[in-house]
């Protein structure tokens, strides 16, 4: 069963679904925001994670990338006292490192948006190995999902979804350029 056929009409799946989920962007807070709940679903379902969505908001200073990049020790021990994000001492610190790579391929990049146009396109295996050589606590699941999420992968969506038709109009990267032969199937996120 695809998000697509589960989302609609779930008070937290559904706006996801409907509003952000393969939508493109290039604001980088958005984008660091996606990574970060990406890691912190690992081993977690998904509704965990958007029920938590606003803990980690008020929690990660709206994903403020130099802010959370700027975060010391105090700021770890905060976070994971905090009952209200996922505590966990290797996600709470990805999170501190990824912020503080983000703020590097500014310069080499512009922006993350930038880091990822000049990527694109690339089938997700090839996708997995860039974001391991440049992130912390990126695996093929995490970097799969942020991809979809962000309209890098195919698959967000099913064809027949009127959400696809939204998303297409819009033009997201895996319809802007070549995209690899390998679709993606739909995701089924919230299992």
């Amino acid at each position: 069963m695809s998000y697509c056929t589960i989302a609609p009409g779930h008070p937290f799946h559904g706006p996801y679904h409907d509003r952000e989920y393969g939508f493109p962007t290039d604001d980088e807070a958005a984008l660091f925001e996606r990574l970060v709940l990406e890691i912190n679903q690992a081993g977690l379902s998904w509704l965990t994670i958007l029920t938590k969505r606003e803990n980690f908001r008020a929690a990660f200073d709206n994903f403020d990338v130099d802010k959370v990049a700027a975060y010391a020790a105090r700021d770890r021990t905060r976070l994971l006292a905090d009952p209200g994000i996922v505590r966990n001492r290797l996600k709470v610190d990805a999170a501190i490192a990824n912020a503080r790579r983000l703020i590097e391929l500014r310069e080499s990049h512009g922006s993350f948006a930038g880091w990822l146009a000049a990527h694109h396109p690339l089938d997700k295996p090839s996708w997995v190995k860039v974001f391991k050589g440049t992130f912390t606590f990126t695996g093929g699941e995490i970097t799969g999902e942020f991809l979809l999420s962000t309209g890098y992968l195919p698959g967000a969506h099913d064809e027949s979804c009127p959400i696809y038709r939204k998303i297409a109009r819009l033009k997201p990267p895996w319809l802007r350029g070549t995209q690899p032969s390998t679709r993606q199937t739909p995701s089924s996120k919230p299992e």
